[in-house]
């Protein structure tokens, strides 16, 4: 009867006529079949069952490294509390720890323990999937997996680039991924894989049938290129915030995309965008919608820094903009303690009832206690995640970067002599600094600051953003190290006009806001953003052409860039510390 049945189905699938016999399945669908299988199987061993620790709420989840850290939403770790537990197709339940969080995205990162070589999903490239690929859907649906083996749906992808309205609550899903795959009630979290078994998505969310909550056939999932912007933020063990250009488009009577208001403290209009102008491209991809911008500006974190082109009466220009946060500081934290108010599929957004992030959840358990491994990973901090994790990056960081400054005293007096340059002018250059004062000859200015009050009263030389300020914060960080510069986080990392990505350290100083710019992989310091107000254009510096000086590594080329343009170059070739300085 099996027999008859599938040869039915191949026969309608235009495979072979219902006359010929079972032998004589075609061998290229039967090693099609053996392929899926494999790719099933293969899948299925990192996808995780995620459980609170006494077993309440939950959903589903994926290894993404072999040393533990997974992929789950943040709707079903916020309820569940910081600790959980995970168990795997192995049978076998592991203890996890919250890393990061991303209530807007509806992402968080884990991290499991017992192991150090989990079977982890290859992240596959969301921006490819295209409408007709075959996905799988793995998970944990309604939490039956008791034996923490996963089911599989299998279906189309029908929506690409889908843009979901928060409908007054935290969660935006952009440019995510839409399939007839089932995600149903306890899927969420877990992994959209494509045929090749790479993982493109992580469900998040569905639309049921209103009693049965039972999925018909609409399910959504967060591309995994959302979250790869985001996974250098979610370690960096932050609550993370999306980002805003500060202005809002519309469409007009042409149907193009143009801005229909602008904050004239955003860093877009300091870059020249107004009110009318066309945006035609942003991040790299066209815009043709509000919808189009809105799925790529919801991909994007805050704080980086990305290509935006306009055209203003037929004439294009392109600019690099800096995009701001959507919360202000502590303002997502302060919004995460109450309980995170999910979807409601009755109130519409502009296309219509938003679904349903598939599994209601209770309120967050408070003071469990958490296993001994979870609880030697876990430090609460106003602001983080978790910050035993951010607290491991600097760490790293500053390991990697002892070697530039080995030998340079905790104090003295610094003397930097060598040439300037820019557009118009060449000529020597005296830079000193002390930890009370700095002063800079140029060859067309004397610079002066006075490093013993607020900081952010002086910006000399001019036209700078505060360079002097600048080079005392970086004479600070050499002399005492990222350990004792301060109170310092580890943002993540960002891309540099390059390509490159670059780790970066934020700490607020003498009242203002510094970043540096390391090379994750050798520590070296490539650059600094000091800002004096958090809505001005910043001193950018970039160091290069890093040589041996005494027992450290010095740059010898200090570029100065301020609100987008280059100030000048500074070249050292004569540096000098200690005795033997006449202030």
């Amino acid at each position: 009867m099996k027999q008859n049945t599938l040869t039915i189905l191949l026969a309608c699938c235009g495979l072979f006529t219902a006359a010929q016999s079972w032998s004589e399945v075609p061998q290229e669908v039967l090693e099609a079949e053996a392929a899926r299988v494999d790719v099933v199987a293969d899948a299925s061993a990192s996808t995780l069952a995620v459980f609170g620790p006494q077993g309440g709420g939950g959903g589903s989840g994926v290894v993404i490294t072999p040393d533990g850290y997974a992929l789950t939403n943040f709707h079903v770790t916020q309820p569940v509390g910081n600790a959980l537990k995970c168990g795997m197709s192995d049978g076998v339940l592991y203890d996890a720890v919250i890393v990061g969080s991303d209530p807007t995205g509806d992402v968080a990162l884990i991290k499991l323990f017992g192991r150090d070589d989990f079977p982890s999903a290859e992240l596959g490239d969301s921006d490819q999937v295209r409408v007709g690929d075959w996905a799988l859907v793995i998970g944990n649906p309604f939490l039956l997996a008791t034996d923490f083996k996963p089911t599989v749906s299998y279906g189309l992808i029908s929506g690409v680039h889908r843009y979901q309205y928060p409908s007054g609550t935290l969660l935006e899903y952009a440019d995510c991924l839409q399939t007839d795959a089932a995600i149903n009630p306890g899927n969420s979290g877990g992994p959209l894989f494509d045929a090749a078994g790479r993982l493109i998505g992580i469900n998040g969310r569905g639309s049921f049938e209103k009693r049965g909550r039972v999925n018909v056939g609409v399910g959504y999932a967060i591309s995994v290129n959302q979250i790869k912007n985001f996974l250098s933020y979610l370690q960096s063990g932050r609550i993370v915030d999306h980002a805003t250009l500060g202005a809002v488009v519309s469409t007009d009577s042409e149907g193009r995309v143009v801005v229909a208001d602008i904050l004239e403290t955003s860093d877009a209009y300091r870059r020249g965008l107004r009110i009318d102008d066309e945006i035609v491209a942003f991040a790299g991809r066209p815009v043709r919608s509000v919808n189009g911008f809105k799925n790529i500006l919801g991909t994007l974190p805050r704080l980086w820094q990305v290509p935006l082109v306009y055209r203003r009466d037929g004439e294009t220009s392109s600019i690099r903009v800096r995009l701001a946060g959507v919360h202000s500081a502590g303002e997502l934290a302060e919004k995460l303690k109450k309980p995170v108010v999910q979807p409601n599929p009755e109130r519409p957004g502009p296309e219509g009832p938003a679904p349903q992030p598939p599994m209601p959840q209770p309120p967050a358990p408070k003071n469990r206690k958490m296993p001994p491994v979870v609880a030697a990973h876990f430090e609460a901090k106003s602001g983080y995640a978790n910050y035993y994790y951010n607290r491991e990056h600097q760490r790293r960081l500053a390991e990697a970067f002892s070697p530039y400054r080995a030998g340079i005293a905790s104090e003295g007096d610094w003397r930097l002599e060598g040439t300037f340059t820019d557009a118009q002018l060449e000529g020597p250059v005296r830079l000193d600094l002390s930890a009370d004062r700095g002063t800079i000859d140029l060859p067309h200015y004397r610079g002066r600051a006075d490093f013993s009050g607020p900081l952010f009263e002086y910006l000399d030389p001019p036209e700078t953003g505060g360079l002097l300020v600048t080079l005392h914060l970086w004479q600070r960080l050499l002399q005492r190290g990222i350990e004792d510069f301060g109170e310092m986080q580890y943002l993540g990392r960002m891309p540099a006009e390059t390509g490159a990505e670059l780790d970066v350290l934020q700490s607020v100083y003498g009242g203002v806001e510094v970043r540096f710019l390391f090379d994750p992989v050798s520590g070296q310091l490539q650059g600094m953003e000091m800002f004096a107000e958090e809505e001005v254009d910043p001193c950018e510096i970039r160091f290069a052409d890093y040589r041996a000086v005494g027992e450290s590594q010095l740059p010898h080329t200090v570029e100065v860039r301020h609100a987008d343009e280059t100030y000048g170059t500074l070249r050292a070739e004569k540096f000098t510390w200690g005795e033997g300085i006449d202030r």
